[in-house]
């Protein structure tokens, strides 16, 4: 029985894949439109879907009084990676722009007095004081002016404070200062296959990261997609292990990254 019920879930999931994102209307507005239809069936297939954010908490690891904000929070299902070690963190902040996503934040944060829920623009949101730790999980290709977001996210850092991302990418093609593991085939395909849904993979993202933050620790791997045998994404996880100064930032040789 409970097989069929996950069946029926991932089958209204799936169905809204393939219906996919609205092309009109602003950016929260189509967040809204599609995740609603599938909100409560979010995280049950979405586990099945996106590697490496345990990981990703992992290397990151918030010490014992840490500020921490997750940008693009969704449900807040990334909670659960933190474990028993949320309510030693000062403050813990979810911030989306997808009222359907964050109701089920809200449900997560009950209880938790320390865990704050925000709807908020990725560009724009400042926290009240600088943070030790920012994230994005799955969010950054979901961002359209994703420069920005990352430089948002680097200045409310203070000094020594760490950025981690995880997400879906592809390799940059030829010739290119990282090494390239996708056929052109390949980036067409999975560029295609998740624009669809308004998840823009973008070969920009990982050089970008790198470039803005030199010390760094990167995790490169595939993962299976559900219900498509054979068939392997490509993500990376990347953690910052210094953090360059705004006045560095300024100086830096970094070329303007591609959108």
């Amino acid at each position: 029985m409970r097989q069929l019920e996950r069946l029926i879930d991932d089958v209204a999931v799936l169905g809204q894949f393939l219906r996919g994102m609205p092309r009109s209307n602003s950016h929260a507005e189509r967040l809204q439109a599609f995740y609603a239809p599938q909100a409560d069936r979010y995280d049950a297939f979405r586990d099945r879907l996106l590697p490496g954010r345990r990981e990703l908490i992992e290397l990151l690891r918030p010490a014992p009084g840490a500020r921490i904000v997750e940008v693009g929070a969704g449900t807040g299902r990334n909670l659960a990676y933190f474990g028993a070690a949320i309510p030693s963190f000062s403050s813990v902040e979810l911030v989306d722009l997808c009222p359907a996503l964050l109701e089920r934040a809200r449900m997560r944060a009950v209880g938790r007095p320390n865990v704050r829920v925000v709807e908020a623009d990725a560009v724009s949101y400042r926290p009240a004081l600088p943070v030790d730790c920012v994230y994005f999980s799955f969010a950054l290709t979901m961002i359209p002016d994703w420069r920005a977001a990352l430089a948002n996210a680097v200045d409310m850092l203070r000094p020594g404070g760490q950025l981690g991302v995880v997400d879906f990418y592809v390799t940059p093609p030829p010739p290119s200062q990282r090494p390239t593991r996708d056929s052109a085939l390949s980036r067409w395909f999975w560029r295609s296959w998740f624009a669809h849904d308004g998840v823009h993979l973008n070969a920009e993202h990982l050089p970008a990261l790198c470039c803005l933050l030199p010390i760094h620790q990167v995790i490169e791997g595939r993962t299976p997609i559900p219900y498509l045998p054979g068939l392997r994404a490509p993500y990376f996880v990347f953690v910052n292990r210094s953090r360059l100064t705004r006045a560095d930032r300024k100086k830096s040789a970094c070329p303007s990254p591609a959108s």
